[in-house]
């Protein structure tokens, strides 16, 4: 069974983020929607070894330095909760490659709200924008749909 846990990064250069538009998996809950670079911890990673191996196998780059922002845990229906580590960086090298989980393309930050994408992508994007400090989001979906937003265990939504 794959970890509960997983990493996420926004990947940042001129005003775009490093986007991931997931269209070549079966059976992905998250097939045809645009989200940041990152994945699923293997046994005995930290969150950082997470972080910097899913960068480098989904897009060639090494991070060279980066900020943990936030952790977002999703509920959804019947599913186990997945406790999602949400990072930054604008310090990477290297050349992007080919991801064989769908299209990597860098997106305007401010175009990102027009592709298919999940609701609450949304708000902790907002959150990362606004350099909102270290924050705990929690986010309840009910058949794809967001009902709920817990941010720092206050209900806002």
């Amino acid at each position: 069974m794959k970890s509960q846990l997983t990493t996420l990064c926004y990947i940042e250069k001129d005003d775009c983020y490093l986007m991931l538009h997931r269209v070549t998996k079966k059976n992905d809950i998250n097939h045809d929607k645009w989200i940041g670079v990152g994945g699923h911890f293997e046994a005995g990673e930290s969150p950082e070894d997470c972080l910097l191996r899913e960068v480098k196998e989904e897009t060639g780059l090494v991070l060279n330095s980066f900020s943990f922002r936030g952790i977002v845990t999703f509920l959804s229906d019947d599913d186990p909760a997945e406790y999602m580590c949400l990072y930054t960086s604008d310090d990477f090298s290297g050349n992007l490659i080919e991801c064989d989980e769908g299209n990597l393309e860098w997106i305007k930050k401010s175009d990102f709200k027009n592709l298919e994408h999940w609701e609450g992508d949304l708000i902790f994007l907002d959150l990362l924008e606004k350099n909102e400090p270290f924050f705990s989001l929690k986010l309840i979906y009910r058949i794809g749909t967001l009902k709920e937003v817990v941010l720092n265990g206050k209900k806002i939504r």
